[in-house]
């Protein structure tokens, strides 16, 4: 392509307001900056990040909003495998970056861009996802990343933006704060090292309530429908209603610690309360009404699909098969998950489902039993320990001295 136009993947942050006036002034390309809205703006939000993106002189403003297509094709899979990355972490950034970074693709073929930027440094995650995701659906588009080609810091980027006369709150952009329906990220300093944690007001959400509350989860198919006695059209709403309700609490707050992909160990602050929330809600859901063996297959699978897409590998077919696996088992995860939020933590307190295995008619564990007899137990333990009774036998006969 000869046109010089650039998509630029804009959040309206320090690290994109840099590279809307480093393309347009240093590099003499015309800048099309487009956010991608994946539940973590308001209107207001929305209105502010235009009018910055205006105000840094772009050539066009665009927002898309990807929260559904969001939830169906990354979200709801999370939650189907009660994903915790290090059962940590809810992998807020590393799904919706890859989410973000294919909407950006399509909308440069859409527009016939020559170009493709993003505000990733070159010690992150995010590098890698934005680069392979393009690699892949526009190999013929060409990646522009001017933070991480410069290898700048936060100082220089506000630095220059203040000598090119942009307000900023540069208090405020001391902390890379990322917030999106799965959850919100805060870097800063302090997770710079391993031995400090994030100050209070580091977080967006405050705690406002120190009183307890209960919340009844209502669960059909695997999916969150509905909260208390509220009914949702669709789970986006039931999230985003829930966050609301827990958010408060300031429940979900916690520093994960992983592998990045580039190799170096990383940290990151995180708020997650309706994801926290929903997981461990569904999770426990789950150990009622599936088999043993469902469970444990599930677990495995979930791991794997889990550092996969951490990893920005959302496009491997393989994913396609482990979501087919996650669909097909939650056909009977359908029922109610009791819960108390608190201050900074929360309670499952029980489940109902017409469909839990935990049925008193087939026995109550540690009390009756109804569907066998004592003599019963006695073959079957008999039967179930006789190859490792066997192994032990021989080998001590022949270990032990004559």
């Amino acid at each position: 392509m000869t046109n010089n136009n650039v998509v630029l993947a804009f959040s309206g942050g320090l690290d994109t307001s840099y590279c809307a006036i480093y393309l347009s002034k240093i590099m003499n390309l015309e800048v099309h900056a487009v956010t991608i809205n994946t539940g973590g703006f308001n209107e207001t939000e929305l209105k502010e990040i235009k009018d910055r993106a205006l105000s840094l002189g772009v050539k066009s403003y665009t927002c898309i909003d990807e929260t559904d297509h969001y939830y169906q094709n990354c979200i709801r899979y999370l939650i189907f495998g009660n994903v915790l990355k290090n059962n940590t972490y809810p992998l807020s950034v590393s799904a919706e970056r890859l989410n973000q970074a294919t909407a950006i693709a399509n909308y440069a073929k859409k527009i016939e861009a020559a170009y493709v930027a993003h505000g990733s440094t070159g010690a992150g995650n995010d590098q890698v996802r934005f680069d392979l995701i393009f690699n892949i659906l526009i190999p013929h588009i060409k990646i522009i990343t001017p933070i991480r080609d410069l290898k700048l810091s936060r100082e220089q980027e506000m630095n220059y933006l203040k000598e090119n006369g942009i307000e900023i709150d540069f208090e405020k952009a001391k902390y890379s704060i990322n917030k999106g329906l799965w959850g919100t990220s805060v870097g800063g300093k302090e997770t710079l090292t391993s031995n400090t944690t994030l100050p209070e007001a580091a977080f967006p959400t405050q705690l406002t309530r120190e009183d307890t509350e209960q919340v009844t989860l209502t669960f059909k198919e695997g999916e969150l429908v509905g909260i208390n006695d509220h009914l949702f059209a669709n789970s986006v709403h039931a999230i985003q209603y829930l966050q609301t309700q827990a958010a408060p609490f300031a429940i979900g707050r916690e520093i994960h610690v992983g592998d990045t992909i580039i190799g170096i160990k990383g940290r990151v602050g995180f708020e997650a309360a309706a994801p926290l929330v929903i997981i461990k809600a569904h999770h426990a859901l789950e150990k009622h009404v599936l088999s043993k063996w469902q469970l444990f297959l599930k677990d495995q699978l979930a791991s794997w699909y889990g550092n996969w897409l951490h990893e920005g590998q959302f496009l491997d077919p393989v994913m396609r098969n482990i979501e087919a696996f996650f669909c097909d088992s939650q056909k009977n995860v359908t029922g109610k998950v009791f819960v108390t939020l608190a201050p900074y933590r929360f309670i499952i307190n029980g489940i109902e489902s017409s469909h839990d295995l935990m049925s008193a008619k087939f026995g109550s564990y540690g009390e009756t039993n109804e569907s066998w007899t004592g003599e019963d137990v006695k073959g079957f333990s008999k039967i179930f320990g006789n190859a490792t009774a066997i192994f032990h036998q021989i080998n001590n006969a022949v270990d032990t001295p004559q």
